[in-house]
């Protein structure tokens, strides 16, 4: 497969004749990345598989909303990561998970998903993000597995670089109490 520059596939999604090729080209090119995007983010392979998929289909058909402003990946990315955020929310409105059994549900669910090749501390580091708020569970999540810069986060996002700043501090915090906590 050949790899297109994001102008390239900009070219293509703006004209209604090669909407359609652009568009596949953007899910060759981008669908792994996304998925561990949003991997990070809904922890089972399963649901990134749906959300990725639900991501894209937003994405197609919200295409005559996406003028060129931003990069292709960028608007992609953020709406694969909205996804992810609001699939966590509606599993936190669905979850019946009793206060004791809370602790090592997101463990535990990882350690039986076939598609997880971490070990405990990595199932470990898995519920202690998956313990955190929404925002701070997706900017530990974009700046420790992405390695993302903060003023594209701010862009992704639509947030001020000082306040990812401060989420992502007490994102640490609070997981480094959570693997004391562990001990």
């Amino acid at each position: 497969m050949d790899k297109y520059d994001d102008q390239q596939i900009k070219e293509l999604l703006m004209k209604a004749e090669t909407q359609h090729k652009g568009f596949e080209i953007l899910v060759k090119q981008y669908s792994e990345q996304l998925y561990w995007q949003v991997r990070r983010i809904v922890m089972t392979h399963e649901d990134a598989n749906d959300v990725l998929q639900n991501a894209f289909i937003k994405a197609w058909n919200g295409l005559e909303t996406f003028h060129g402003d931003a990069k292709v990946f960028t608007w992609i990315s953020r709406i694969a990561i909205n996804e992810s955020i609001d699939f966590v929310r509606r599993q936190k409105n669905m979850a019946a998970i009793s206060a004791d059994d809370e602790d090592s549900h997101v463990a535990n669910t990882l350690m039986a998903d076939e598609y997880f090749d971490g070990d405990e501390t990595e199932a470990l580091l898995q519920e202690a993000i998956a313990s955190l708020p929404e925002v701070q569970r997706t900017v530990f999540t974009l700046r420790y597995f992405e390695e993302m810069k903060y003023s594209e986060m701010s862009e992704r996002l639509k947030t001020s670089e000082g306040s990812l700043k401060a989420s992502y501090h007490i994102a640490v915090k609070k997981i480094s109490e959570f693997f004391k906590s562990h001990d």
